[in-house]
Order: structure tokens, then sequence, then C-alpha cells
């Protein structure tokens, strides 16, 4: 019935995004070989539509919010597609982990850049707390109680482009990760 495919899709996500994790110490050469190839470029919103759509199932208990775009047809990023989704998934991920009611994403252009901004109405993560969840090597559950896996792997690919994550306070009263990366 529904339901045995409803956990059907839920296992293979999960499993995917299993899988995501082994692929990204492979997919880190890729990257360096990536950024060389001009004609790379991943269209951001079908990305996050379907990032959007298995956070809602993954979180379903949840009964969270999420809310993405909408995005201009043309805001692309200047990489691989499986790189856009690795850093996006866990960011929003993390959000969703941490939300009470809400998950905001929103994305536009800076200058070169694409500017993607996922904003929640968690706790929040003190300033003190920001720098050590980003650093390399450092898992933020062993570092920080309550701040969520992943941030520090989100980094290291955002910097394989030239790019950065950036963590703030939401309007939302949560935490704002921003991604910033070559559009």
């Amino acid at each position: 019935g529904p339901a045995t495919a409803q956990l059907a899709q839920l296992v293979s996500d999960q499993v995917a995004m299993a899988r995501q994790q082994v692929n990204y110490h492979l997919s880190r050469a890729q990257v360096a070989a990536s950024t060389r190839l001009p004609g790379a470029k991943t269209a951001v919103q079908p990305v996050v539509d379907g990032l959007v759509r298995a956070m809602r199932r993954i979180h379903a208990e949840r009964q969270l919010t999420l809310t993405a775009g909408p995005f201009a047809p043309a805001l692309g990023f200047r990489g691989e597609t499986q790189d856009l989704q690795e850093m996006l998934g866990n960011l929003i991920d993390n959000a969703c982990k941490w939300a009470a009611h809400r998950v905001e994403i929103q994305a536009g252009h800076r200058a070169d850049n694409l500017i993607i901004t996922i904003d929640d109405d968690g706790p929040g993560l003190a300033a003190d707390q920001r720098d050590r969840v980003l650093q390399r090597g450092v898992r933020a559950d062993e570092q920080v109680p309550g701040s969520g896996l992943g941030l520090a792997i989100v980094d290291d690919l955002a910097r394989l482009y030239g790019g950065q994550v950036t963590l703030a306070d939401s309007p939302l009263g949560g935490l704002r990760a921003v991604l910033e990366l070559p559009a």
C-alpha cells in the first residue's frame, strides 16, 4: 500500500544520503577537476525542490513548514549537481533537525556569486560555537551539543569551489546558514 511505498522511498532516500557521504571523499577529487570545466552549470531550483521534497518525507513527523523560493529560472551554480546537492542537503537537513516549526530557503545573486540562505526558527547557535562547528575534522555533535553534523563537510566543499559557508542569526530566531558559491 501507500504506506509501504512511502517507507521504501524513505529508506532509499536515506541509503542515497549515506552513499553521498561515502562518495564525498571521492567527489572532492572530481571537484578540483570540475571547477576547471567551464561547461559545468547546475540550475538551483530543481536541486532545492528535490531536497525540500526529500526533507518533508524524512522529517514528516515534525510537520515543519518548509518554504523555498521562488528563484529566478536563470539562477545557477558553476559546478557539479551532486556537489550542490551535498552542500544544500546537509544545510537543509541540519535546519530541519533544529527548527521548531519553519525552515525558509532563499537564493539570489551578489556580484558573480550565488548566495543561498537557509533560515530556521530553532534555538540557534551562540556566536562562539559557530566557528567550532565549521572546523575541519571536528564533528559538531562531539564539540557542541545540538549543532548538527555535516557543516564542516559543507564548508570544505564550498571552499574547494572558492566559496564559503557563514553562520549568522536568523530573522526567524534560529540559525541562518549562508552558502556562497560561484554562479
